[in-house]
């Protein structure tokens, strides 16, 4: 029987938050504990623990069918595999930075200076779409001490909170790329194979959509029934069941957290109480 072969980064946050995406679908996945290939039981998929910045190239190789990885990485290595969805998690953005007493406040400022980056490929883009000309040293890991040791003027590097770069004595310039956890595949995958990741897309979009989405049970007098409807859209349509008390109808709907703000206070306005919001596992279209 075909199995389908999923690569992630074999150690870090993002492997945390993947195999915790992957376990939400359902999939039972053994612990890792240092292996390089993981079987899950009760879907036909194999997990490929591999050092990050190998993932696109082994994905475009064939290697692994499909994997997950940071849009960052994908970006940079500029492999010939398909972008199959974003997935919410590992949120993250490239940006260029500085001492703060360098007077550097924009992409502009770095004209003729050099940049020390482990992503030379995006900046490079960047400073060409900017029309700047600078050097770009490239170097792999600690890329924050760069203007402290006098190898660079500034840099272009992952941030995410910002403290690595204020325990630094750097500052936030410019923000070239806005990157999350995605989903690839190969370009030629077989039917077989497709028919399995449709299935996976088909539970990671329930889950995905759950997150952001609650079910919504309110108390609701009868004659404001339907102003209230207009207030609180479902899926469809809400439901509506009465209540003992004569008068006072139940009302349930799926609404996305946002428009629940968004809309309580017209709610209470038009009479709605006894308002319940809880929480959905899986959102099946």
């Amino acid at each position: 029987m075909k199995r389908l072969q999923i690569a992630v980064q074999k150690s870090g946050r993002l492997l945390d938050d993947s195999l915790a995406l992957l376990k939400e679908c359902g999939l039972k996945i053994p612990s890792p504990q240092g292996q390089l290939k993981a079987s899950v039981d009760n879907y036909p998929l194999d997990i490929l623990f591999l050092r990050n910045s190998d993932i696109p190239q082994y994905v475009q190789d064939g290697v692994a069918d499909i994997a997950i990885i940071g849009e960052n990485l994908l970006v940079e290595d500029d492999a010939d595999v398909v972008n199959i969805m974003s997935l919410g998690f590992s949120k993250c953005r490239v940006s260029l930075a500085a001492p703060k007493a360098s007077g550097i406040k924009s992409v502009k400022d770095f004209e003729g200076k050099k940049i020390a980056t482990s992503y030379p490929t995006t900046l490079r883009k960047y400073l060409t779409e900017k029309g700047v000309n600078a050097s770009i040293h490239t170097i792999s890991g600690s890329v924050e001490i760069a203007p402290t040791i006098g190898l660079a003027d500034g840099i272009c590097d992952i941030v995410s909170t910002g403290n690595t770069l204020f325990m630094n004595g750097l500052e936030e310039v410019e923000k070239i790329l806005f990157s999350q956890a995605v989903l690839i595949a190969n370009k030629s995958l077989d039917a077989e194979a497709k028919a399995l990741l449709d299935k996976l897309v088909f539970r990671i979009k329930s889950v995905l959509e759950a997150k952001n989405t609650k079910y919504v049970l309110l108390n609701a007098p009868e004659n404001r029934l339907e102003e209230i409807i207009q207030i609180l859209p479902g899926v469809k349509s809400p439901t509506v069941m009465p209540l003992a008390e004569k008068g006072w109808l139940s009302v349930h709907s799926v609404i996305t957290e946002d428009q629940f703000w968004q809309n309580i206070d017209a709610l209470k306005a038009a009479g709605a109480e006894g308002i319940l919001i809880v929480p959905i596992e899986k959102m099946v279209r």
